[in-house]
């Protein structure tokens, strides 16, 4: 390989693993590895990481994926230009900065430990649950940063103490792995991103700042905040004691605003992402607008410190992928996730069953944390098939519920559609190889779904907002390249109106049957 090769690495770091992918000029990747790492559940609801396992897993990845590229010719020390950083959001981590050491282990975003929290600001608060919307564009809820920093200051010593002695510092994961990679208690960078940051119910969605009231009201100190800077420029350089010193941090979104990028989603258009949870977003351009379907309004991308930013409409899905590992792990029914795609096609239906993972609440667009999960519709006849399909269906009937929202609140001209009238659905992430469960999505739907060849657009967006940021690509050439769906599958809906409907009133009677669970006794 000549030594002029023009490379872009890419640190993805999500809820179960990380992974560094190396990506040439024409965006294919060259070489990666990933590492999965330990979930703590101390308690029923409660989910933990260890900050500085996520910190090793990415010296890990990045060290293998780089071993891996070089045995193939590349040659990664002189054709690096530059990293992008995509993470799990609202994840967080508050840690000493005199010692570099967590005060506690990260509090996971599907963590519901600060019920009570929200219990107590929605009556405290003049505007209730949604008395924060108009200034952040999310509502109270155990999902956003915000009180899961409130329960970290008001729970655990070392925060407390920290937090008097002005030695803490809070970041989600995106800033707790910058901080590390440009120095950490010699010289660290405390920077996040305008995506990162709309997530946290602190920033002000206009202004792209901390929100002062918002602040004073919580009573969160705001020298223990990052620095708010755009999704792509350079940050600073990675430190000494890295395999890939000296490499400019130059691009950074939480995970479901890179996989935007990477699926090259411009005004009207929406991605769908499979993983753990999934995450609908609709590009809305560069008006912010409010819900009234239960959906949060969000930052999407500002590609550079003087571009426009391009807000979206989320749905956010707490389980999707993970109730698939739960028939593996918990119930033993499969014993790899990919399985059951092959468990679902031995039967052409769920025999009546539904399935509703509401295993910590429901997120969008219904948000009920006293929902518990339920599977309805058992008789004799329910086989671990039956099961099975009820499983991939409830991930597809979740995504309808949010898309349905966002028709409603988009309306028809915030939507962009082909020339057969239809709105396409662009998928991506992990589950969307089980072509049985895109091929039920477009059902549910009634509309297309399309799956780039390169379903790992996640990581693929952090590598785009990098390399814009150093000139090895343009944004026009970025997404001319995210609409060519030469290579592309496209699954198309076969299910009769009038059955998707009759089924669809099933799911939301199984979705009614989940509230005011949370209070059962063992």
């Amino acid at each position: 390989m000549s030594g002029e090769q023009v490379l872009i690495g890419s640190i993805d770091q999500g809820t179960t693993s990380t992974r560094f992918i190396i990506y040439d000029k024409q965006a294919r990747p060259i070489g990666s590895h990933q590492v999965e790492f330990t979930q703590f559940c101390p308690q029923a609801g409660w989910v933990e990481h260890d900050p500085m396992e996520i910190v090793e897993s990415v010296r890990v990845c990045v060290t293998k994926a780089i071993d891996k590229a070089t045995a193939d010719g590349h040659n990664v020390d002189s054709g690096l230009k530059a990293i992008g950083l995509t993470n799990q959001r609202e994840t967080t981590v508050v840690w000493s900065k005199s010692t570099g050491c967590p005060l506690h282990n990260a509090v996971v975003w599907m963590d519901v430990r600060t019920t009570s929290i929200c219990r107590r600001l929605e009556k405290e608060l003049q505007g209730g649950r949604t008395h924060f919307v108009d200034t952040c564009g999310l509502p109270i809820s155990t999902y956003f940063s915000a009180l899961k920093l409130l329960w970290l200051m008001e729970n655990v010593d070392a925060v407390k103490e920290a937090v008097v002695k002005k030695d803490a510092l809070f970041g989600t994961i995106d800033t707790w792995l910058i901080w590390n990679l440009t120095g950490g208690i010699n010289g660290g960078l405390h920077v996040t991103d305008v995506s990162n940051a709309s997530r946290t119910m602190l920033m002000n969605l206009k202004t792209l700042e901390w929100d002062k009231p918002t602040l004073e009201t919580l009573g969160i100190p705001p020298e223990i905040l990052p620095k708010i800077v755009s999704n792509s420029e350079v940050i600073g350089n990675i430190t000494t004691g890295w395999p890939i010193t000296g490499i400019p941090i130059a691009g950074c979104l939480g995970d479901q605003h890179a996989a935007m990028v990477g699926q090259a989603c411009r005004k009207g258009e929406a991605k769908s992402t499979y993983g753990t949870g999934a995450f609908i977003l609709l590009n809305t351009g560069e008006e912010a607008i409010q819900s009234t379907h239960g959906l949060l309004s969000t930052v999407a991308f500002k590609l550079g410190p003087d571009a426009p930013v391009n807000y979206a409409l989320e749905g956010s899905i707490a389980i999707a992928g993970a109730a698939v590992q739960w028939l593996r792990d918990s119930l033993g029914i499969i014993k790899s996730a990919s399985e059951i795609e092959e468990l679902a096609l031995q039967v052409d239906s769920t025999g009546g069953v539904y399935f509703v993972p509401a295993f910590n609440g429901l997120f969008a667009p219904w948000w009920r944390d006293d929902a518990r999960g339920v599977c309805i519709g058992i008789t004799r006849f329910t086989n671990k098939c039956h099961i099975a399909r009820a499983v991939l269906e409830s991930m597809c009937f979740q995504v309808k519920d949010v898309l349905d929202s966002m028709h409603k609140d988009a309306g028809e001209k915030g939507e962009v559609k082909n020339e057969k009238g239809e709105f396409l659905l662009r998928v991506d992430g992990g589950a969307t190889v089980n072509n049985l469960l895109m091929q039920i999505q477009a059902d549910l739907l009634g509309s297309p779904v399309v799956r780039p060849a390169d379903i790992e657009t996640t990581a693929l967006g952090a590598a785009y907002a990098a390399g814009l940021a150093v000139g090895v690509w343009t944004e026009d050439e970025i997404f001319a390249a995210g609409h060519k769906t030469d290579k592309a599958t496209f699954f198309h809906p076969t299910l009769m109106e009038e059955l998707r409907k009759k089924k669809f009133d099933s799911w939301c009677k199984a979705v009614s049957r989940t509230f005011d669970l949370a209070d059962l006794s063992l």
